[in-house]
């Protein structure tokens, strides 16, 4: 059974060539992505200092990185849709709003709990930048050649964020406490919401309908409770409460499925267009996104405690290391661009995905002081992204129509998101399985995470205190093993599958 939807009349908002107010939107479009991704990799910097001060659980801890790409994987096919709908700049102004007001409220949590409930409502308005932008960008560069360089640029965006991230945190850390992290997000939005509206016109799907508001409750109860169950099982093995998660999320996703392709059967527009899935250049470029950033995450999670808990670093000297891997990244996006005309994206994305691959093979070979490895994984996995996202990137948006273009950015985001959630979930779930299985502590803080050892060392006698660290960091490093170890294993599986299905692409 096949249908389509009624002819869609072009996008709505005047056409805009790649002249200079189209290179101006860009640069404007890429503040969200600086934002989003300084948001990201400075409580990466930030984690020792926020087990410190408010004394989380290993569990928490991970629901405090977890729950913010959570809530921005469950949302983001919504929001997109919802950008084509009612505009997606209009939306993006909106996010950029609530995402900078939110992040004050975060920088002053006064518990755990509370931090958590400022990273699900981070998640909420973070969800309506990523897919806006992409969208918006699309309507500004029209050429092909011109597309693919202006989404490498913003894709170089989302890494120089990452890579100002870790610095400007551990400046901050140096001198302020820990939640000065999250202010940084204000001068960001503050510069977004006054340029946008000049440089970038508004766009939308004319033709759009209604908002498939049962689709949005099945897309959420999809999403959540798979990433749940996948939490469950890395952190107790399978259990009947794992079980159930799964086969909630699991009917949810079936019958999300079953109504877009009912809507669509009757003329009406679902949530999402699952006929997008049919191509394969799509579905394995989600994929490809999805995986990259599974092994991203997973080397944040870990670098930053290895780099300041066990070689003994500041958190200035911490973002100084991870440095050439971000700078890395953006430059493999740039060369990406280039590289796009000449070579296959069959050879190009299993290429990066292998890249990143050998990055986290060679974190494997962790030790108590190797600063160099450390920088050489960090390197290796961000030349692999910088290579594959951009050109995944540019397919999954020219796979789709224009006046769809929020619903396939959202695709491309939610995998992104998808793979964020997974690396935490997955790679730190075996870190820390494999650490409280080696060290000697048989509760307490001590036993959940190395934060939690370092400062029960320090009220200790020094004898003692010596001896928990030294348990406590080979654990630790044990469990960095394991985890780089999986998720080389998993990379190198998606590259093998993405070279089949794109041979003849």
């Amino acid at each position: 059974m096949s249908a389509t939807l009624p002819a869609v009349r072009p996008v709505t908002g005047p056409a805009v060539t790649a002249g200079l107010r189209a290179w101006t939107g860009l640069a404007v479009l890429v503040l969200p992505t600086l934002l989003v991704a300084i948001d990201s990799t400075v409580l990466s910097i930030a984690l020792p200092a926020i087990g410190a001060a408010l004394a989380p659980s290993a569990t928490e801890l991970l629901w405090i990185v977890d729950v913010y790409p959570l809530v921005l994987a469950g949302l983001l096919v919504t929001m997109g849709t919802l950008g084509d709908r009612i505009g997606r700049r209009r939306l993006l102004m909106i996010g950029s709003a609530g995402f900078g007001a939110v992040s004050a409220l975060a920088a002053f949590a006064a518990s755990g709990w509370q931090l958590l409930a400022a990273r699900v409502l981070l998640g909420f308005f973070g969800s309506m930048l990523m897919p806006a932008t992409l969208a918006l960008l699309r309507g500004l560069f029209v050429d092909p050649v011109k597309r693919r360089l202006a989404v490498a640029i913003w894709a170089s965006g989302f890494a120089a964020g990452a890579a100002a991230g870790p610095l400007l945190g551990g400046a901050l850390l140096e001198h302020f406490w820990w939640g000065s992290v999250f202010l940084v997000n204000a001068p960001v939005m503050v510069g977004l919401l006054v340029a946008l509206p000049l440089v970038v016109p508004e766009s939308r799907n004319p033709a759009a309908g209604r908002l498939d508001l049962p689709g949005v409750a099945l897309s959420l109860l999809a999403m959540t409770p798979i990433v749940l169950a996948i939490k469950m099982v890395a952190h107790d093995g399978p259990t009947p409460a794992a079980g159930a998660a799964l086969a909630v999320g699991s009917t949810a996703a079936v019958a999300f499925v079953h109504r877009a392709r009912t809507r669509l059967a009757a003329g009406e527009e679902p949530l999402l267009d699952v006929t997008l899935f049919r191509s394969p250049v799509l579905r394995l470029s989600a994929l490809a996104n999805a995986t990259t950033m599974f092994g991203y995450t997973g080397l944040l999670f870990f670098s930053a405690q290895y780099l300041t808990l066990v070689v003994g670093l500041s958190p200035v000297e911490t973002g100084v290391v991870l440095l050439p891997g971000f700078v890395v990244t953006m430059v493999a996006g740039i060369v990406a661009s280039a590289l796009g005309r000449r070579y296959r994206i069959g050879v190009l994305v299993p290429a990066g995905i292998l890249t990143a691959a050998t990055g986290l093979a060679v974190a494997t070979l962790l030790s108590g002081d190797s600063i160099g490895l450390m920088v050489i994984s960090s390197v290796l996995l961000g030349a692999g992204i910088g290579l594959s996202e951009t050109i995944t990137n540019d397919a999954i948006l020219a796979a789709a129509p224009p006046a769809r273009a929020g619903s396939a950015s959202a695709v491309s985001e939610t995998a992104y998101e998808i793979g964020a959630v997974l690396g935490t979930a997955v790679l730190g779930s075996v870190l820390s399985a494999v650490y409280t299985s080696s060290v000697a502590a048989s509760d307490g803080p001590a036993h959940e995470t190395l934060g939690g050892a370092v400062a029960e060392a320090a009220r200790m006698s020094a004898q003692a205190g010596s001896a928990l660290l030294d348990s406590a960091r080979a654990a630790f490093l044990a469990g960095t093993s394991a985890a780089a170890a999986v998720g080389a294993a998993v990379l190198v599986a998606v590259a093998a599958l993405v070279a089949v299905g794109l041979r003849e692409h």
